[in-house]
């Protein structure tokens, strides 16, 4: 083992400005200070052996004047001395001077204080010399009888220890600490002892569970949970001891501590697929998820649950469970709540889907009474898109929602009534049936909406589906309440000019008297108008939108108007009456486009809007059977044809997800070895205690390319020649906040090489955890180095160094490699994400930060282009494949993904192929890319990716 990756038990910080203090100094400061100076020394001394410096002429100074002493600090300090001063010589016998430090320890470990005792018992577990433990033992075993339950856990742990790394010392540990934990009343250290036992004897652990298992509830939480942990591993191994321990696991699921029915639930799932079982696990995370806190630890344990779902046996146990696990609902917590909302989306079935409804129902009506919380406007809309889904795949409850949803759609949140308004306009197209309600709805709330994107959504849903002639009279009537008294100019310039004749509402300021610059008086005075805002509030929707400058919202009057109008011709036999509506819509179109072209709104119509209400009165007057079909039959049919398409695509991912999900295994399939299993494969084959540690040390492997040894070989990097003195390159691997680097170094010369250190440093965003140690290479040697880089951002990262060393035997200075840079691959940060197009178009509007990058490549396919753009930058496509799939020599596509920080990018590609260049032509066009920040490296690579494909 390395020095670079020996294991670290302790840290220590060091003020960086600080003065390196001389060996002298150091000495007298221990030989002949004070208590105060002394324990000051003894720390500089720490901290200079901790960064490399070997100080041999302090060793026996520290033994004569500081380790006889009594204080406690004094003897703190010490112990970390111990643990980090090298006790060896160059060849590897043990100093003489140890023999002294080793009387010194067994005196410790019979001090009548109990905090030394226990404090040297932990430094014992850390010593890797058995020459200094070996007559210590009498002393160690002499501390499981200690009155002291620190003394005696401590002792355990050193026994263990030592057992361990040196089984002869101590052969009959294992039966030692049976005994003890037979007879020990203290629950920290009844857990110490049986941790050692399962991993040093496990059949012991299993007699001493056997005696005691009826009366495991009754145990401390520390002891529960090793005692799953025991049952876990033998059960893992030995599946025919299932049955002997399940109701074990029962009854720890009923235990006070959360930790403990955590993994007691997590056992009882690997133990058995039994419904009950299941069932059992099932209840106690919802339990859990309500009673805990802490946000995280809800997360945690849905996705538990999630990943119940996705075994097909279990999925059928939970969905009797969704009540259940609708109670998660009452927690504030946004993300916890999308969680629990799509978990009882995908459990929901014809058996609970009315419960379910209910349930919705009362969370929507909850959240138009709260309005304090910054997060109910998107609990809204979370609540009314899982209804949308419930609605869409169970149409018999969209009765029961529909009249409750569209109160909403006159909320004040746009985000919320969008997603009602999409839903309303879904299910008018779907269920025929409901069209009567949904327009009676519509027409009550109508007045009442506030934000003009909803309003053009209601007029064309009122335009398309109103086919009664009251329906159709009722939406005029709306329409011109809406407008409120036509024309509107004149209306407007009346109430402008009668403001001014108000008394109520001009109010004249004080007069003032100035003097001018030829000694003459001048008086003067202002008039102020107190109540502009009133008039702003005094007007109806639709005409405030219009004199806000939105004219878009009277091109969809216009043909709301238009479609209506055609429908009364057709429906209506009077003429009078044909001529008196149609002229009603045709003054109201004539009106908007007069204000449109005033001064009076404070942007002018656009030319759009201009043409689209010219066309719809061109229509009006002519009424002919070609507008009338293309008006009334057309629009709906594009609509029809959007909505399969968009079922399909969601039946395609369904079918793609259950594939995923369902396990099947072939007559003809490969058997699996355990020992040939790559780590990727092994799934539940694997002890989940053993792969939760390696996760939480972040040694946990990602799942590689098809060639493991191929993949890892690219992420070598060389950062010397191989004409230098000293060769080195690099492994970057790369973890989800950390980056590890493992430096390969070879002595290439004849030389000895003494004090050779790899000095790193880092640019960007990146922070070096700690400074490799030095090494000594002997001749044509080689070493590996470790060392470990915190990320904390997608920002641009550059890691460089050198490798200094000196030659043995030489009387020149310190010799110097410099290192090539290391650029980190930050697409290992990217990861192709989803949203849906509402999402992409508010994120594409809100980001600030973007990029236009000039299409310059040799491909001449678009649909090979868009592929090498979503591999290369590892981002994912939102545009569906349908709209993507023929040629017509353009394309448009969105891509989005988000970094592990939560960092979202976003991109718009527009290529097109020049067709009259001939078929060989490249692909040109442009790319958009936006993001809330200036990511600065993953850009960079984006735009190389784009302007130098292939």
């Amino acid at each position: 083992m390395t020095a670079a990756e020996n294991v670290c038990y302790t840290l220590i910080n060091v003020a960086m400005d600080s003065e390196p203090p001389s060996e002298i100094s150091m000495k007298a400061d221990l030989e002949k200070g004070d208590i105060k100076s002394k324990t000051e020394a003894l720390k500089k001394v720490i901290i200079m052996i901790l960064n490399g410096e070997k100080l041999p002429g302090l060793l026996m100074t520290i033994i004569r004047f500081v380790l006889p002493l009594q204080d406690h600090t004094i003897k703190k300090l010490l112990l970390v001395f111990w643990e980090i001063v090298p006790k060896t010589t160059p060849d590897g016998k043990l100093l003489q001077e140890m023999i002294l430090v080793c009387d010194a320890y067994r005196k410790d470990l019979q001090h009548p204080n109990e905090f030394i005792r226990g404090s040297t018992l932990r430094f014992l577990c850390k010593l890797k010399e058995s020459e200094l433990l070996e007559p210590l033992m009498p002393a160690i075993r002499a501390c499981l009888e200690h009155r002291h339950s620190y003394v005696r856990r401590n002792a355990v742990l050193a026994i263990y220890t030592i057992y361990r790394n040196f089984e002869n010392l101590i052969p009959d540990a294992p039966e030692l600490i049976h005994d003890f934990l037979v007879n020990e009343k203290d629950a920290s250290c009844k857990r110490n002892a049986f941790m050692m036992l399962i991993h040093a004897d496990q059949d012991r652990a299993l007699d001493y569970l056997s005696t005691c298992i009826d009366q495991v509830h009754t145990f401390g939480d520390i002891l529960q949970l090793v005692i799953v942990e025991l049952i876990y591993k033998v059960c893992h191994a030995n599946p025919s001891e299932r049955a002997r321990f399940i109701r074990c696991i029962y009854n720890l699921l009923q235990s006070s501590s959360p930790a403990v029915k955590y993994e007691a639930a997590g056992t009882l799932v690997t133990l058995s697929s039994a419904p009950t079982a299941i069932k059992a696990a099932a209840q106690c995370y919802i339990d859990l998820i309500i009673k805990e806190s802490d946000n995280n630890v809800k997360l945690i344990v849905l996705d538990r649950l999630i990943e119940l779902k996705e075994h097909p046996t279990h999925e059928r146990v939970l969905q009797d469970l969704v009540m259940d696990i609708l109670r998660v609902l009452s927690t504030p917590d946004l993300e916890v709540r999308k969680k629990t909302l799509q978990l009882a989306l995908d459990l929901v079935s014809s058996r609970n889907v009315e419960e379910l409804v209910i349930v919705l129902k009362k969370e929507v009506i909850k959240t138009n009474n709260v309005t304090e919380h910054e997060d109910t406007d998107k609990y809204r809309q979370l609540l009314v898109r899982t209804l949308h889904s419930c609605s869409v795949r169970f149409p018999d409850m969209a009765a029961n929602v529909i009249p409750v949803l569209m109160e909403f759609l006159s909320d004040s949140s746009e985000a919320a009534a969008a997603d009602v308004l999409e839903f309303v306009r879904e299910a008018i197209q779907r269920f025929d049936n409901l069209r009567p309600l949904i327009i009676e709805k519509m027409l009550e709330v109508f007045h009442a909406i506030k934000t003009v994107k909803i309003y053009r959504g209601a007029l064309w849903i009122l335009g398309e589906y109103c086919n009664t002639k009251e329906d159709i009279q009722s939406v005029m009537t709306e329409v011109r309440r809406s407008l409120g008294e036509i024309p509107i100019v004149e209306n407007e310039i009346k109430k402008e000019a009668g403001e001014v004749k108000s008394e109520e509402e001009v109010s004249v300021a004080p007069t003032q008297k100035l003097v001018t610059e030829m000694g003459t008086y001048a008086t003067q005075s202002a008039l102020s108008s107190s109540r502009p805002s009133k008039q702003d509030e005094d007007r109806p929707p639709l005409r405030g939108f219009m004199m806000d400058g939105d004219f878009f919202v009277a091109a969809a009057l216009a043909t709301t108007l238009t479609k209506v109008a055609l429908r009364y011709v057709t429906i209506v036999q009077d003429k009078r009456k044909h001529n008196a509506f149609v002229s009603e819509a045709m003054l109201i179109m004539a009106t908007i486009l007069h204000l449109g072209k005033s001064s009076l709104p404070k942007k002018p119509i656009t030319d759009d809007d201009v043409d689209r209400i010219s066309l719809c009165l061109k229509v009006l007057s002519e009424c002919s059977p070609l507008m009338n079909e293309i008006f009334n039959k057309e629009c709906r049919k594009s609509l029809s044809h959007m909505l399969s398409v968009k079922l399909e695509e969601e039946k395609l991912s369904q079918k793609k997800e259950s594939e995923k999900r369902s396990v099947t295994v072939q007559a003809d399939d490969p058997i699996s070895f355990m020992q040939l299993t790559a780590k990727n494969e092994m799934t539940s084959k694997e002890d989940q205690f053993q792969l939760s540690l390696l996760a939480a040390m972040g040694n946990t492997q990602r799942k590689e390319a098809a060639d493991p040894l191929a993949s890892k070989l690219n992420k070598v990097t060389q950062l010397t020649g191989f004409s230098d003195p000293v060769y080195a390159e690099a492994y970057v691997h790369v973890n989800q906040y950390d980056i590890v680097l493992d430096v390969l170094v070879v002595n290439q010369t004849s030389d000895t090489l003494q004090n050779c250190t790899l000095e790193l440093a880092t640019l960007g965003d990146l922070k070096l955890v700690e400074k490799p140690s030095p090494l000594t290479l002997a001749p044509h040697d080689f070493a590996n180095i470790k060392a470990n880089v915190k990320v904390a951002s997608t920002e641009n990262g550059i890691i460089f160094g050198n490798i200094v060393y000196d030659v043995s035997g030489a009387a020149s200075d310190r010799n110097c490699v410099v290192l090539s840079d290391i650029h980190i691959d930050i697409m290992d940060y990217i990861q192709p994400a989803s949203c849906t197009d509402a999402e992409f178009r508010q994120m594409w509007a809100e980001f600030e930060w973007e990029n236009k990058v000039t299409v310059n490549t040799n491909i001449v396919d678009l649909n090979e282009y868009l592929q090498h753009i979503l591999k290369s930058t590892n981002m994912k496509c939102l545009t569906p494949e349908k709209a993507l799939s023929g040629f017509c020599g353009f394309m448009a596509a969105n891509l989005y993904a988000r970094s592990i920080f939560g960092e979202d990018a976003l991109a718009n590609v527009s290529i097109e192929k020049p067709i009259h260049l001939g078929p060989d032509a490249p692909v040109n066009g442009h790319i958009r890319i936006r993001a809330k920040s200036q990511v600065t490296t993953y850009w960079l690579i984006l735009l190389c990716h784009c302007r130098y494909a292939h």
